[in-house]
């Protein structure tokens, strides 16, 4: 089981020997590989969203088709198979965890270049299905680089591998984000405005390919001593290993306390995650042009996501998880109050770059941290499955709201939107001081 380290241990430890944890080669293959994995979530939500807007999906409809992004709220469904099935011929080849990161890699793949080929504005109907095809997949590849991640390194480097993983996920997904608008721009020319199928169907091709250096490092990772399993006599016995057996671990190590857990995992991410659905509508609608988004998230973006997760991988060292999952918390809550302030500002791209640069800080720091306090509460003898569960509470409850968004900007506009997902934060202050009470009694 991943260690739990308290604020007294995580102080003994140098600042020297808490940076020194980013050189191991477990914590910089997490760059490449946690760039693999934030890739494909904007493609089917954020970035999507800015596509359908521009081609004349209303905000309703989009806000609705955020329910993909479910797929990765109900993984914990499917995470034994990837835990314990083999795929025939390949896991003998690769072993348990590559083969399932291999499989899944390349069948985002070829999803993302379906939605390359469909146009919205035509037929909104075959983009959609793409759409879902790359977000099961997309969950499952993070199933196997979770439980990939947990089984590479010590307890100790947890949280630097924590770090370093969603480093290379924001980057993906500003890629995925910038990136893309910016690609898009560039083929669509001069013309700017307006919605040009040729254009998004380039960029999204180039998103496809962008996952290339992630199956390199796949192909040339080690894989990870699997951890000891119970060879099964029969059906009955693998189910229980599978499927039992994790959740059952999970409930007798907490007990009463795994309510509070879940509770936590539930909502901690929900004012970001509710307010993500609607932020490129809003872009759209603020009148920023595809080219101005990109040049404000990939620069400001960029350096701040980098500052935000490596100041959470590290503090998270120094000080001890819960405190620095406080912290996050309250910065997550409060950058929302930001959009709400710029919808008042309208189009100044100097304000943009200000909310986004506060945005990207606080979700850096706050996702550093939630991750590596999730490792944290696995068993590794499960930590495909049990990662899995407890990721998926963190965004089931989330997109379900998120959901409704579109509907709620209609109603009551952007600025009321923006001010009720910072309140949505509230309650996770109140979540995350109780779990901390819990967290000292354990240690």
């Amino acid at each position: 089981m991943i260690e739990n380290t308290s604020p007294s241990e995580a102080s003994a430890r140098t600042w020297r020997e808490s940076w020194r944890l980013y050189l191991q080669p477990a914590s910089l293959r997490m760059l490449l590989l946690g760039f693999s994995a934030g890739l494909p979530l904007l493609l089917v939500l954020g970035t999507l969203s800015f596509r359908l807007r521009e081609a004349g999906i209303d905000r309703s409809t989009i806000g609705y088709l955020s329910w993909v992004g479910l797929a990765y709220g109900v993984k914990w469904m499917w995470a034994p198979l990837v835990d314990r099935m083999p795929i025939p011929w390949l896991t003998a080849r690769l072993g348990r965890r590559r083969s399932w990161l291999l499989l899944s890699q390349a069948v985002i793949m070829a999803g993302l270049v379906g939605m390359a080929l469909n146009d919205p504005s035509q037929l909104l109907g075959p983009l959609v299905a793409c759409a879902l095809v790359v977000a099961f997949a997309s969950a499952t590849q993070d199933i196997a680089l979770d439980a990939y991640r947990i089984e590479s390194a010590e307890v100790n480097a947890q949280a630097a591998l924590a770090a370093t993983y969603q480093t290379g996920y924001r980057l993906a997904m500003i890629w995925a984000g910038a990136g893309v608008l910016w690609i898009a721009a560039r083929v669509q020319g001069t013309e700017t405005t307006g919605y040009a199928q040729a254009a998004w169907q380039t960029a999204y091709v180039v998103m496809a390919f962008s996952l290339l250096p992630g199956m390199w490092i796949v192909l040339a990772s080690p894989e990870p001593v699997p951890a000891p399993m119970k060879p099964a006599r029969n059906l009955a016995e693998w189910l229980q290993g599978a499927l039992v057996d994790p959740f059952a671990d999970f409930w007798r190590r907490y007990r009463w306390q795994a309510v509070l857990v879940l509770a936590l995992i539930a909502v901690y991410r929900i004012s970001d995650v509710v307010m993500g659905i609607m932020a490129n509508p809003f872009y759209v609608d603020m009148g920023f042009t595809k080219d101005e988004v990109a040049a404000v998230t990939k620069l400001y973006g960029v350096v701040m996501t980098l500052v935000g997760a490596f100041i959470g991988g590290v503090l998270s060292a120094r000080w001890g998880v819960m405190r620095i999952l406080m912290l996050g918390a309250i910065l997550s809550a409060a950058s929302n109050l930001l959009f709400a302030w710029l919808s008042g500002v309208g189009h100044d791209v100097t304000a943009l770059i200000w909310v986004v640069s506060a945005d990207n800080l606080a979700s850096g720091i706050a996702s550093a941290a939630f991750i590596a306090y999730l490792s944290s509460l696995t068993n590794i003898s499960y930590s495909a499955t049990q990662y899995a569960l407890l990721s998926s509470m963190m965004l089931l409850l989330p997109k379900f709201i998120a959901g409704f968004s579109g509907d709620f900007v209609n109603a009551f506009g952007y600025a009321s939107f923006f001010q009720v997902t910072a309140c949505l934060g509230v309650p996770v202050l109140l979540l995350v001081a109780l779990a901390s009470r819990v967290h000292a009694r354990k240690e």
